[in-house]
């Protein structure tokens, strides 16, 4: 049987070349050039601390910054606890005493990351797209409304509601702090902008367990507002190389094989114009169709995360069509396409590794659908 098109949210679509690499790793890790004899066993056997590891890792650090284009004034940290660590340790290292944190909320990982700053200190929401169920990013308040804070926090991309913010805002002299999981390396969006990001591997990546941050060298030495446990300092990590305890080394391979990945193929610019391609061929359908809406506005659209509802007569119809349409994708070879219950419908992830053939079978299925519906 051949492999169904996977448009799962996450843990989502690796590239099979990099499935393949990996599998071979995982039997022994035989590097090139490397004859060490720990180079003979398996990723998931060496030491964090051999030469073997040690080249690894390095490598994988400095691919972040060739292929991401994460400048060079910033620590790579590969960090565990996926983002909704994040959401804790960034107020609980950045707060600075008598200045607020402030956050554009966007949908529900803003949310959430809202709420962990609340709990640490004074919180300030600068713009929201909750009234209208977060179908487009909020215009950028004036800078008047955050100047004085300790940072200005964004989503980049929100799963769950299909937006993106189309390049990185300028904070100005505020630091930027940016929750970039769900599109890293999807295209050029002026990622220098960014103070201090990060990032959970599962969506583009490599497999989940694995959390990419990087912190910009100057805002490392600013002093917490209060006391933070070892593992939850960002210095405690940059210090070590991200090397105080046993890191993820099976995902530091997988992200440096999915970066190298990348980099063959044009790196963010030539993985962006294909996803672009890819999104604005599922976005034609739904604007073209009298049968199928997109949540999102235009001009706040994801590449990375179609959402869209089907249309009935009262709720109960919009139901039977759309648990239709997901049976019968099903049968036809399309998998993860059921939506959030936040929004319903359905959900086309299409990250990097998505193959532009399975988006392309995709709108041939749904237009096949709406004429027999």
């Amino acid at each position: 049987m051949s492999r169904p098109w996977n448009f799962s949210a996450g843990p989502a679509i690796l590239p099979l070349e990099v499935l393949e690499r990996t599998a071979a790793s995982v039997r022994e890790l035989a590097l090139p050039g490397d004859t060490a004899l720990e180079s003979k066993l398996s990723i998931l056997e060496i030491s964090h601390r051999s030469k073997t590891f040690d080249r690894i890792h390095n490598g994988a650090i400095d691919l972040c910054h060739e292929v991401l284009g994460i400048p060079r004034s910033h620590k790579v940290l590969f960090l565990q606890g996926g983002a909704s660590t994040q959401f804790a340790m960034v107020p609980m290292n950045f707060r600075v005493a008598g200045k607020p944190a402030c956050y554009i909320e966007t949908g529900v990982w803003a949310k959430k990351a809202i709420a962990e700053s609340k709990a640490l200190g004074e919180t300030k929401v600068v713009a929201s797209s909750a009234a209208t169920n977060h179908d487009h990013i909020p215009a950028l308040p004036p800078a008047s409304s955050w100047a004085g804070a300790s940072y200005l926090h964004i989503t980049s991309n929100n799963t769950i509601y299909g937006t993106e913010w189309e390049t990185m805002p300028d904070a100005g002299d505020t630091p930027l702090v940016v929750d970039l999981s769900s599109n890293i390396g999807s295209g050029p969006m002026g990622i220098e902008r960014v103070t201090m990001g990060y990032a959970g591997a599962q969506k583009n990546l490599g497999p989940s367990g694995l959390t990419l941050a990087f912190v910009r060298e100057d805002l490392l030495q600013r002093e917490p507002a209060a006391y933070v446990p070892t593992m939850l300092r960002y210095t405690t990590h940059a210090a070590e190389d991200s090397l105080y305890n046993t890191p993820n080394t099976f995902g530091i391979l997988v992200l440096s094989h999915v970066l190298e990945w990348m980099r063959d193929r044009g790196g963010v610019a030539g993985i962006g114009a294909i996803n672009g391609r890819k999104a604005d061929k599922i976005y034609a359908v739904l604007d073209g169709s009298s049968l199928y809406r997109a949540h999102a506005k235009a001009g706040s659209r994801s590449r990375m995360n179609v959402n869209w509802t089907l249309a009935g007569s009262d709720e109960a119809a919009r139901e039977a069509v759309t648990k239709r349409f997901l049976a019968q994708a099903e049968a036809a070879g399309f998998c993860g396409l059921k939506g959030h219950r936040s929004v319903g419908g359905c959900r086309a992830s299409i990250y990097n590794a998505f193959p532009e053939a399975g988006v392309d079978a995709l709108v041939e299925f749904m237009r096949e659908f709406e004429r027999t519906a």
